[in-house]
């Protein structure tokens, strides 16, 4: 059966394609190779796989050619939109660094009203001393009065008994009416002088009185004065403080920790602010004392969280134009331990605290690697720089210039790759950054 079946074949073969002979022919003799039906057959077969080949791969080419034409412009489109939300972003920040601004102009001005509030509390002191001795003068001047007016009527008195007795005596009449005429002048005299001190110590008093109530009265000025002094001051101190607290809390930070840690390391950056004590006999202090104290230690809190944002990373480190290229956690199966901003190589980097540089140096995938240790355990690392401005050991301040952006190490684009490490594990950039977009 097989071999009828070849034969029916290779006739029918041989019917549509005979066999044909390729002649070869050089200087000495003629050769020739025969080709077979079934040859031709494969190699036709051959040829028209190579064409179909040919005519899918180019299908192919087109489909991708006009895919990736689709994804570029998708990519644009996304880009613009990015772009644009980058641009509200900026202007977002830009008008919280106005109100921050606002916000630090406010409070020296209710820094500046503290001062004048304490020049005048002082010189309220001393008036109202100043008033007790005088009033304490007039008091003991009136009470001297008092007893020379009752020393000069027992005198009257003992005069008028005097004359009482020198009338029954053997005396002329005429040496009677003599003493009677001097004993009447003499009281007429010290009654005229008593009435005369009398009416001075009367005259002292009202002016003492009106003295009193004018200073009461402006006790009472300056108590409304305190009263909206203190008002705006703990106002400012509210609108100040509270967003600061909030920053170090979306962070992740203790704020009592926080704050704690920084009133041991006060070193050259002002100590915390004294209270204010009028008293030096252990009394209680009164109402606007205890208040003034109380703003005092809403101003050292204050200043204690200026010295820690200084010393937290919560600034950018690109303050030119940038875009978030890829931002923390698993990437391609890997996790990415911090946030990729791109732009334009050499663009400057800039350190987003105090700290120490610890490292400043090539560092495998890392490239031209800059680590900075800060307070709190938080350590800072910025990568793939194309130039390192600073060396290990140098202490920089937040905002200054220590790197250019560049390409090194394991990067397929020019950007920096940016971490935050606390105790040593890292964490999300964009924590610090976003907690602090409503406050610098």
């Amino acid at each position: 059966m097989k071999t009828t079946f070849f034969k029916r074949l290779h006739a029918t073969l041989e019917r549509y394609l005979p066999e044909q002979r390729l002649f070869l022919r050089s200087d000495t003799e003629t050769r020739f190779i025969r080709l077979r039906s079934e040859t031709q057959l494969v190699v036709l077969a051959g040829v028209a796989g190579m064409v179909g080949w040919s005519i899918i791969a180019t299908a192919v080419l087109l489909m991708d050619t006009i895919g990736a034409g689709n994804l570029r412009e998708q990519a644009e489109r996304e880009q613009a939109t990015y772009e644009r939300r980058l641009n509200e972003l900026a202007s977002e920040r830009d008008q919280r660094a106005m109100e921050a601004e606002s916000a630090h102009e406010r409070f020296a001005v209710a820094l500046s009203e503290v001062s004048k509030m304490q020049s005048q509390l002082l010189a309220s002191e001393e008036r109202r001393r100043e008033l007790e001795t005088g009033i304490k003068v007039i008091q003991k001047t009136l009470r001297t009065t008092i007893d020379e007016r009752d020393a000069a009527a027992d005198k009257a008195e003992e005069l008028t008994a005097e004359l009482a007795d020198a009338t029954g005596s053997a005396r002329t009449g005429a040496s009677q009416a003599e003493d009677l005429e001097q004993t009447v002048a003499f009281l007429s005299d010290a009654l005229n002088l008593t009435a005369v001190e009398r009416d001075t110590i009367a005259a002292d008093a009202v002016a003492a009185y009106d003295l009193a109530e004018a200073i009461d009265y402006e006790r009472r000025l300056m108590q409304d004065r305190n009263d909206l002094i203190f008002g705006q001051l703990e106002e400012a101190l509210t609108i100040s403080v509270e967003p600061l607290d909030k920053m170090f809390r979306q962070a992740g930070l203790s704020t009592d920790n926080l704050l704690n840690a920084v009133k041991q390391g006060y070193n050259g950056q002002g100590g915390p602010l004294t209270p204010l004590a009028f008293s030096t006999k252990g009394e209680p202090l009164d109402p606007d004392s205890l208040r003034a104290n109380q703003i005092l230690e809403g101003l050292d809190r204050l200043n204690l969280y200026r010295i820690a944002a200084q010393k937290t990373p919560f600034a950018l480190p690109v303050k030119n134009s940038f875009r978030y290229t890829s931002g923390f956690g698993p990437r391609w199966g890997r996790m990415h331990n911090g946030t990729d901003f791109a732009a334009s190589t050499g663009t400057p980097i800039y350190s987003t605290a105090d700290g120490v540089v610890i490292h400043a140096d090539w560092q495998s995938g890392y490239g031209r690697l800059i680590k900075i240790q800060h307070e709190f355990g938080i350590e800072t690392r910025y990568a793939h720089l194309s130039k390192i401005r600073v060396k290990v050991g140098q202490r920089v301040s937040r905002g200054e210039h220590i790197g250019d952006m560049g390409n090194s190490g394991r990067s397929t684009g020019t950007h920096l790759h940016y971490e935050v490490r606390v105790g040593g594990k890292p964490v999300n950039p964009m924590i610090y950054i976003k907690a602090a977009r409503d406050v610098f």
